[in-house]
C-alpha cells in the first residue's frame, strides 16, 4: 500500500472544528462536560474534541490554534496508522510483546512503591562523623581523574596606581597581608583569592584561558609564582599546594560525593530490609507457598 507523503487533508466540518476549538481554548465558550464531538477516525478508533482541547495552550492566536491542532491530527491519524499497519504484520510477536508489556506494568508499580517508601523513611541527615568514617573507609577508592590545585589569581590594570603595592601584598603568606589584598580586591579587573579550595586543573584553565599559555609541569608546582602581562594588564598566580592525578581526593574535594554514596547505600539498605520484611510477614501469614 502506498501512503501519500502529503498531510492528509481535512474536510470542511473538521474546519468548522477547529475554528470552534480555538472559541472554546480561548474560553469564549464554556467546555461541555460531556463533549463527544469526533475530530478524527481511524477504522474504529477515534479522536475527540475534548482530548485534541488538552494539548492546546490557551490564549494563543486562532492561527496558532488551528495550526497545532492540524499538527497534532496529523500525527496522531499516522499513529494509529502505523500501529494498525504493525499489529497485522506482527501478529505473531504478540505474545512476547503483551508479556513485555505486563514486565513493564509490573516494574513501573514496583519501583514507584520502593521510591516513596524510600522518600518516607530514607535518613536523609549526614553527619560530619559519617563523613570522615566513609571516607576513613573507603579513602583508596578515592583517587583523582585529574591535578587540582589551590591557587590565587589576580589580573591588575597596567595602569594601577597601587600596583607595586598589591604585588608585595599578593606573594606575602601573612594573614594580615591577605585581609589587606580581600580589602583592594575590588580594584583588581578580576580575582580569585580563596587559595584554601581546592579547583580542577581543567576547570583552571577554562576559566583563565591564559594558563593554556602555561605548561601543566609548570604551572603545577607548590609555591610556583608566575606573573604575566599583556598589552592592557598584568597577570598574577601563586600556587599553594598541588595534588596530582591518582592521588587521594582531599575528603573536603570529595564530600558531595561522599554524600551521594552514603544516601545510596542506605537506600540499598532500606530496600533489602523492605524486602526481607515483606516475605517473613507473608511467611508467617502463609500467604505463599514454594512448591
Amino acid at each position: 500500500m502506498a501512503y501519500n507523503r502529503r498531510n492528509i487533508k481535512f474536510n470542511s466540518g473538521i474546519s468548522y472544528l477547529l475554528c470552534l476549538l480555538f472559541v472554546l481554548s480561548c474560553d469564549y465558550l464554556p467546555i461541555r462536560k460531556q463533549d463527544v464531538t469526533v475530530v478524527a477516525r481511524v477504522q474504529n478508533t477515534y479522536l475527540y474534541q475534548k482530548d485534541l482541547l488538552k494539548v492546546i495552550p490557551k490564549n494563543i492566536s486562532q492561527r496558532d490554534s488551528i495550526i497545532l491542532a492540524n499538527n497534532y491530527i496529523n500525527d496522531w491519524v499516522k499513529h494509529q496508522l502505523l500501529l494498525e499497519k504493525a499489529v497485522l504484520n506482527l501478529a505473531d510477536k504478540n505474545e512476547v510483546f503483551e508479556d513485555l508489556v505486563k514486565k513493564y506494568r509490573e516494574g513501573l508499580f514496583i519501583n514507584s512503591y520502593k521510591e516513596s517508601v524510600v522518600e518516607q523513611y530514607l535518613e536523609r541527615a549526614i553527619t560530619p562523623e559519617d563523613i570522615d568514617l566513609f571516607y576513613a573507609e573507603n579513602r583508596k577508592s578515592f583517587k583523582l581523574n585529574e591535578a587540582l590545585l589551590k591557587f590565587r589569581f589576580a589580573k591588575i590594570s597596567k595602569d594601577h596606581h597601587d600596583q607595586k603595592k598589591i604585588i608585595t601584598l599578593f606573594k606575602s603568606s601573612k594573614k594580615e597581608d591577605l585581609i589587606s589584598l580581600e580589602d583592594v580586591a575590588l580594584s583588581l579587573e578580576s580575582s580569585h583569592l580563596n587559595d584554601s579550595v581546592w579547583v580542577k586543573y581543567s576547570d583552571l584553565v577554562n576559566r583563565y584561558p591564559l594558563f593554556k599559555e602555561v605548561a601543566e609541569k609548570q604551572l603545577l608546582k607548590t609555591g610556583h609564582f608566575l606573573q604575566k602581562e599583556d598589552s592592557l594588564s598584568l597577570y598574577l598566580v601563586l600556587v599553594k599546594e598541588v595534588l596530582r592525578r591518582n592521588q587521594v581526593a582531599p575528603k573536603s574535594y570529595i564530600t558531595p560525593t561522599i554524600k551521594q554514596m552514603i544516601l545510596h547505600q542506605r537506600k540499598k539498605r532500606l530496600l533489602r530490609t523492605i524486602e526481607e520484611t515483606l516475605v517473613d510477614d507473608a511467611q508467617k501469614n502463609k500467604q505463599f507457598e514454594i512448591y
